[in-house]
């Protein structure tokens, strides 16, 4: 089988030289080809192997400690027609709930709910149950402000998004978070679609109720099952990245499954992660060159 290593450098950093390059070249089984993707930012490696992980573990390796992301995949199937997406900490830099909970004085108290439940040690349904019940009161305006002021967009996402629905794949932003955010934060990359929780209020104030059923892990699986068969996919055709333990099994399902910036049990499961490089490298990953990549609006 024709495996293609994807190596992506450093977000804002060209890694890959002919030195890199050729040491990578030299670790893989012979004989292994190089195709450069975009300069010294990104570039292939196609080698005939039958073990993804074993040859990824063999060119990590050979990277020495490189600031530079690995991704390693069937050749054939590597161009993905449908793109599931967490939101927090994953399309965004933050966790909205949190950021919600700063303007009540409670930021360090749900920050520490949200990342053990990120990381699997609670479940993430009566975690995201309490976490909303300590909002209550929250005036609903604050959500424009929020975003206006404190939301940062991860690198590359809007360029991985709108490629993707340039070349007729569908896109889904499906988080955990809520629909206050998820509906501008999804226009604004280029998203399809969106799915979320939806935050409950009594006036202009929040409740601090969410209503029920929780849009949580199962919910994510669910959405890239029923997407993949509306649209008549083959499991390969999917991708998905996330961060947290309630994105694993949507990484799972998916054909390429990625980690980004992940909880260690997260990383240590799907099927790449990324540690270094921004979003982009899931276009790089799928055979993108460079001048193919369509720039954010």
């Amino acid at each position: 089988m024709t495996l293609v290593a994807t190596f992506v450098s450093a977000h804002g950093q060209a890694l890959l030289d002919d030195g890199l390059l050729a040491r990578l070249r030299a670790a893989a089984p012979a004989p292994a080809t190089i195709e450069r993707l975009d300069g010294e930012i990104a570039a292939d490696l196609f080698a005939e192997a039958d073990d993804a992980r074993k040859l990824e573990a063999t060119l990590r390796e050979a990277l020495a400690g490189a600031s530079v992301d690995i991704i390693v995949q069937p050749a054939a199937t590597r161009r993905k027609r449908l793109f599931l997406a967490d939101m927090d900490s994953t399309m965004i830099g933050q966790e909205c709930i949190d950021e919600l909970a700063a303007y009540v004085g409670l930021k360090e108290k749900v920050s520490d709910i949200t990342e053990r439940a990120m990381r699997g040690e609670l479940e993430f349904e009566p975690a995201l149950r309490e976490r909303v019940g300590l909002l209550k009161g929250i005036a609903l305006g604050v959500v424009d402000e929020i975003i206006e002021k404190s939301i940062t967009l991860t690198p590359g996402g809007s360029a991985l998004v709108r490629t993707m629905r340039a070349h007729g794949g569908y896109t889904a932003l499906v988080s955990g978070g809520f629909t206050v955010f998820t509906g501008p934060i999804s226009r604004t990359i280029g998203f399809d679609e969106h799915r979320s929780n939806i935050l409950l209020s009594e006036g202009d104030l929040l409740s601090g109720v969410v209503a029920e059923p929780i849009l949580g892990k199962q919910a994510k699986l669910d959405a890239l099952i029923e997407l993949r068969i509306r649209f008549g996919l083959p499991d390969e055709a999917t991708l998905a990245v996330g961060d947290g333990a309630n994105d694993l099994a949507m990484l799972g399902e998916a054909g390429l499954g990625v980690a980004y910036r992940a909880k260690p049990a997260v990383a240590a499961a799907a099927d790449a992660r990324l540690d270094h490089a921004d979003l982009t490298a899931l276009l790089y990953a799928q055979g993108y060159r460079g001048d193919e990549i369509v720039k954010a609006e």
